[in-house]
């Protein structure tokens, strides 16, 4: 990767760059875009590269690099409306499938996907490593939108990474009562968004689950495939607005508007703390080509919710790192 500023990132100092992969959560859960957290975190280490000569010794470096992307943060999201889910649109209630392929919105509307191993530190402890899934997982990314970008960074900083008051008031320029303060009204906005991360480890019956999962869609039998869903599970397809409700509605699209579909190939992945597949389907003159990432849920040995981030030609699979093409 190449900075227009500074050339290859390779040449930086190698403490800054040791710095990159949890700030790049840090800054994903700030934005919920995996595209603006690589630009603030690019920025980021531009800004620190340029100030190391005067910093030298006056803090931790990490905090410093912390409060540079804190401020890259904040600026990126002044005035910015919030990103978000198809389900949780505000006055946008469920709508056939026939009428919602017609609405589909620009990129920048959506919370996106990011892989687990973009933002999880390879050496994170098991414990560090549980709280890292939980706090990517697309339902609280999206519920920490609601909140100011001050109160957000806030609860990321204490609730996330651990940071003590006085240590955040410092990065922030405030007090630790305001903090506090700030922490709180964060914390009951999340609750209300629904937002409370819960752990839910992957068992063997669940990866006995995924097994299926793969082996029907890439059959196409959707009758197996529908099965394996909850009754009432759900589907979004960014960048549409639609959604389905309903494992028979969902076995019904795939029948239909997505019989595109048939022949496909997933490719296994980890993204936002849960089983993630890269779907490949059929391309003219043979071969496959990127089509969706889908993010799972399961619970309680079925599929509960499909977020379907169709690539298109947003670049989604360049910028995670996938292959273009899949023979």
């Amino acid at each position: 990767m190449t900075s227009v500023a500074i050339g290859p990132t390779d040449q930086l100092d190698p403490r800054l760059l040791e710095h990159r992969r949890e700030l790049t959560g840090y800054c994903y859960r700030m934005l919920g875009s995996s595209f603006d957290a690589e630009d603030a975190v690019q920025e980021t280490l531009v800004r620190a590269w340029r100030g190391l000569g005067d910093f030298e010794g006056r803090s931790a470096l990490r905090s410093w690099l912390y409060r540079i992307a804190t401020n890259v943060c904040l600026d990126q999201l002044s005035g910015r409306q919030r990103r978000a889910l198809p389900m949780d649109l505000s006055g946008s209630p469920w709508q056939p499938v026939e009428h919602s392929l017609a609405q589909r919105r620009p990129g920048t509307a959506w919370v996106e996907p990011v892989l687990d191993r973009q933002v999880i530190p390879d050496d994170a402890d098991p414990a560090e490593r549980a709280v890292a899934k939980e706090s990517i997982r697309l339902a609280f990314v999206a519920a920490l939108q609601h909140l100011p970008p001050r109160q957000r960074a806030v609860l990321i900083l204490r609730e996330v990474l651990r940071w003590k008051a006085d240590e955040v008031a410092q990065l922030l320029d405030s007090t630790v009562a305001s903090v506090n303060s700030a922490l709180q009204r964060a914390r009951a906005t999340l609750a209300a968004a629904g937002g409370a991360p819960a752990p839910r480890p992957l068992d063997a019956d669940d990866r006995e689950l995924l097994a299926r999962y793969v082996d029907a869609f890439e059959r196409y039998d959707i009758d197996a495939f529908v099965r394996l869903l909850h009754d009432d599970a759900t589907q979004h397809m960014p960048p549409y607005e639609m959604w389905l409700r309903g494992a028979e509605d969902i076995g019904t699209w795939m029948l239909g508007p997505g019989e595109g579909c048939r022949g496909s190939v997933l490719v296994p992945l980890e993204a936002n703390g849960t089983p993630a597949f890269a779907q490949y389907r059929p391309r003219e003159g043979g071969g496959r080509e990127p089509w969706a990432l889908h993010v799972l849920e399961v619970e309680d040995g079925r599929i509960a919710h499909i977020s379907s981030f169709l690539d298109l030609d947003s670049g989604l699979f360049l910028l995670l790192g996938l292959p273009a093409v899949l023979d």
